[in-house]
């Protein structure tokens, strides 16, 4: 399994096609949780501080209406709605065949609004972010947090790209859980790659979903990505954490380039 942030930029709108059917979404067991933010949302999103809570500027109050119309707007696959710079180095679409299959069958995307989901789920594009408080619902984290303590994968292999905030939103237990995080190096002195992490994260995914075998241990992950560029692998109290070591620009150094 390989979690995935959503992205704060979305696609516009399908011109045509079917609404979002929550009961549809991947865990149906969340569609009651999911309804209950999707009924926050849009009555938060009509109120006369709908864009403060959203944490929207002047310039983007026009979103808003996207949360209104959300039962109605066509619905596509969520791996066609969420764009940005991790979506970028993932390039689904240019995925091969197999690995679109790995994609499909692996990938989950922490949404804010509808919790854990397959990139294969049919929604609709939106505005909410996790580290939003939506009124009658409380912070999103600690919201999805509880609704999601029994969804675990127990001996399951999971690679977690995920952002800080989305990472607190769903904790599936598992002894093989692996943390990727992104470090820059200069001089010998490693630091916290900060935007380019969503990059490196997003390239981390696509080699795991291109590799001609599928990982099954947490080394099996870090020899895939050991093979273009420059990575640790370390055993944490809970679970490990794949350390990227990136070039200046916070970006993994690919083979090629070396």
């Amino acid at each position: 399994m390989i979690l995935l942030p959503p992205s704060e930029g979305k696609a516009a709108p399908a011109g045509r096609g079917r609404p979002v059917d929550i009961d549809a979404l991947w865990t149906p067991g969340l569609a009651g949780a999911r309804r209950k933010i999707v009924d926050a949302l849009r009555e938060a999103s009509a109120g006369p501080d709908g864009a403060a809570v959203l944490g929207l500027t002047d310039g983007r109050r026009s979103e808003l209406d996207l949360n209104l119309r959300l039962p109605d707007l066509p619905a596509r696959p969520a791996g066609e709605v969420y764009t940005g710079v991790l979506y970028d180095a993932l390039r689904l679409t240019e995925l091969s065949s197999r690995a679109k299959r790995r994609a499909n069958a692996a990938i989950r995307v922490q949404s804010a609004l509808w919790g854990p989901i397959k990139i294969t789920d049919r929604i609709p594009p939106y505005r909410l972010s996790i580290g939003t408080s939506l009124p009658g619902i409380g912070p999103l984290a600690g919201f999805w947090r509880s609704e999601t303590a029994d969804l675990d994968a127990p001996g399951e292999l999971i690679i977690d790209c995920r952002s800080t905030g989305y990472a607190t939103a769903w904790q599936p237990r598992s002894d093989k859980l692996i943390k990727v995080t992104a470090l820059t190096e200069k001089d010998g002195v490693r630091s916290v790659v900060s935007h380019f992490a969503k990059h490196t994260r997003g390239v981390v995914a696509r080699l795991l979903l291109e590799a001609e075998r599928t990982p099954r241990t947490p080394q099996q992950v870090r020899d895939i990505i050991a093979r273009h560029g420059h990575c640790e692998l370390d055993r944490m109290r809970t679970g490990w954490q794949l350390s990227v070591i990136t070039d200046a620009a916070g970006r993994l150094r690919m083979a090629a380039d070396q």
